[in-house]
């Protein structure tokens, strides 16, 4: 299975769509996240969908449960193959969660999208948690988090890469693992803990998130290339 997912955080359709033309055939899954689905709503995924795309909406939700439960039934009709939601949250909205896109997809005979819990963000540290009264360390926070989110059925977790190899010590291969805040090469942008792809592929990821390190190299389908022979072997 491609590992890669090729993150469009871009405000304008029309550079979105381009990119997905670009990679037809190369990348199947593209990350659609608030920038792009605020401003152009369920159009974007319908048009992505018919040129073939997976879709990984990254809208990371976090309300109260009846509300997120609400949300998310209106997904399993809109061809997701994963979403996010904020392990924060708690027990009762991710258990909400995955028991009605579970439900709402057996109505419609469609494949389940996959519940991605994310954890601690990649541009969070812990002076960041200890800002908003969280007293664990990175590690700490994104192993108890993850352990609410295995009693409430969540299938995968966003994470990551310095965090990757304590989730799959503690949880085997009980969770899909999504890994953003990867680069290729040195720079980091504003992600704080950020990884090379074969270190995270090495440490036990299955998708690798990557934006910029693509999007504004002097040659995308190089640094594609690269990666995937970077991580060919695992």
């Amino acid at each position: 299975e491609e590992r890669i997912i090729l993150a469009l955080d871009f405000a304008e359709f029309e550079e979105a769509e381009s990119w997905v033309k670009r990679f037809k055939g190369k990348i199947p899954t593209y990350k659609v996240g608030p920038i792009l689905y605020l401003k152009h709503g369920k159009e974007v995924l319908s048009r992505f969908s018919e040129l073939g795309a997976e879709l990984f909406l990254d809208l990371k939700f976090h309300d109260i449960p009846s509300t997120v439960e609400k949300t998310v039934r209106q997904l399993a009709g809109l061809n997701i193959k994963m979403f996010t939601l904020h392990a924060l949250g708690g027990f009762d909205m991710m258990k909400r969660v995955s028991d009605s896109v579970a439900e709402e997809a057996d109505k419609l005979s469609k494949p389940k999208p996959m519940t991605l819990a994310v954890t601690v963000l990649t541009s969070h540290d812990i002076s960041t948690l200890n800002e908003i009264g969280i007293n664990n360390s990175t590690k700490d926070e994104v192993l108890k988090l993850a352990g609410v989110a295995e009693k409430a059925g969540i299938d995968g977790l966003v994470c990551s890469g310095q965090e990757l190899e304590f989730v799959k010590k503690e949880f085997g291969d009980r969770f899909k693992l999504v890994i953003p805040g990867i680069r290729p090469a040195t720079k980091t942008h504003d992600q704080k803990r950020v990884v090379t792809p074969k270190d995270a592929i090495l440490k036990g990821a299955d998708y690798l998130v990557i934006g910029r390190a693509i999007t504004e190299a002097e040659n995308p389908e190089e640094i594609v290339e690269q990666i995937k022979r970077d991580i060919v072997d695992f």
